[in-house]
């Protein structure tokens, strides 16, 4: 059983879902790009059961507010979103788990504030955003975000209405590695029914966010610091797969490989089966290893 929260902001609200005792020890979770809290509904119900699990939407996902006319999402905004959540919680240390951009995320607001955050745990993310690694790939992607967003504005759509069906369909699409019934589970927070069919809450700007980036050597000084508590889950059919990657990706490949080397015994990179979203998909494969590392008094110690 969960319960439905919500969280004011100045422009509206920041929805979430909680599991278990609101005394226990609390964990906070952080979905994926265009993903909702729903992300977890399959995941949180095999962990231990006497900590308290808050699952956010990020603003302009899920149920919770779309930002104000005019303005961008700054991926920095989304980790304010974290701080807010986190002080109407009034939580002074806590556990982040984060999947895909919600484990960039984790990994900022951890550097950022690393005396809040007893334990980070990553799926399917290394805990930062990469930097294009040339100058002009860098003003491109900077450029796009403006152009974007300028062009969402002139444009005006009306969110386009969908049947269930087309619905689910499209978001199978976009997103490969998502089971049929992945996507009806996000698809129950991520849309509203109107009387023309199913509109996906999403907001449309959020294709616009600009990136906090870090090159290799960053990423590596921010991880030691809280080298001490993170563990990464990797699937082996997912994203970060490092002979899967294309020569675009070769950055990721080099952190990993950072990892290995002067990161090794401070954090746990596990490797299991599955896909992109192996902790939806196939609960699990991740839920022993997650429950592990939450309940080890020494984080170091072997899964």
């Amino acid at each position: 059983m969960f319960s439905e929260c919500k969280f004011p902001v100045p422009w509206g609200h920041v929805a979430a879902k909680a599991w278990g005792p609101s005394e226990g020890h609390p964990v906070l979770c952080l979905h994926g790009w265009l993903d909702n809290a729903n992300t977890f509904d399959k995941l949180i119900p095999l962990l231990p059961r006497d900590y308290y699990y808050v699952a956010m939407d990020f603003s302009g996902h899920g149920l919770s507010s779309h930002r104000p006319a005019g303005s961008p999402y700054h991926f920095l905004d989304y980790v304010t979103d974290v701080r807010r959540v986190v002080a109407a919680l009034q939580w002074r240390r806590f556990t982040l788990m984060g999947h895909s951009m919600g484990g960039s995320v984790a990994g900022m607001f951890s550097f950022l504030y690393p005396e809040m955050v007893d334990k980070l745990i990553l799926l399917e993310n290394l805990g930062f955003l990469l930097a294009p690694e040339d100058t002009e790939a860098w003003r491109k992607s900077k450029r796009m975000v403006i152009d974007r967003l300028l062009n969402l504005e002139a444009k005006q759509q009306t969110p386009k209405a969908r049947s269930p069906k087309a619905a689910l369909q499209r978001l199978l699409e976009a997103n490969r590695h998502l089971t049929a019934e992945g996507g009806a589970i996000l698809l129950q927070r991520g849309a509203t029914e109107t009387p023309t069919g199913l509109v996906y809450n999403r907001d449309m700007r959020v294709h616009t966010q600009s990136r906090e980036s870090f090159t290799v050597e960053q990423c590596v000084k921010l991880l030691q610091k809280i080298q001490d508590r993170v563990l990464i889950i990797v699937a082996q059919d997912g994203l970060l797969v490092p002979h899967k990657l294309d020569s675009g990706n070769h950055f990721v490949k080099a952190l990993l490989e950072a990892f290995e080397s002067s990161l090794k015994e401070h954090i746990q990179l596990v490797s299991v089966p599955g896909s992109h979203f192996v902790h939806l998909n196939e609960p699990e494969m991740v839920s022993g290893i997650i429950s592990n590392f939450l309940t080890a008094q020494n984080t170091r110690a072997r899964l």
